[in-house]
């Protein structure tokens, strides 16, 4: 199907889905990349109370009030 036709489709409410292979879907710039990084124990500590009180993970807190911080300073953003 050429990229006319799907757009056609598309644009006539049709579910284009199934003409695409969501196996190999990527989300540039979002792919997870591993780091490392220490903590002092006490902000673990911390990190972990607030984690275990909202009913998620160490790691997911840490992201989110990373990216609060980084949505809050604009300047900082980077392009991927």
């Amino acid at each position: 199907m050429n990229a006319e036709d799907l757009d056609r489709k598309f644009d006539e409410g049709e579910d284009v889905l199934e003409y695409f292979d969501l196996s190999t879907l990527r989300r540039p710039g979002l792919e997870p990349r591993a780091i490392e990084i220490t903590f002092p124990q006490w902000m673990l500590a911390a990190l972990d109370k607030e984690a275990q009180r909202l009913g998620i993970q160490r790691e997911a807190i840490i992201k989110v009030w990373l990216a609060e911080r980084l949505d809050a300073a604009p300047a900082i953003k980077t392009e991927a």
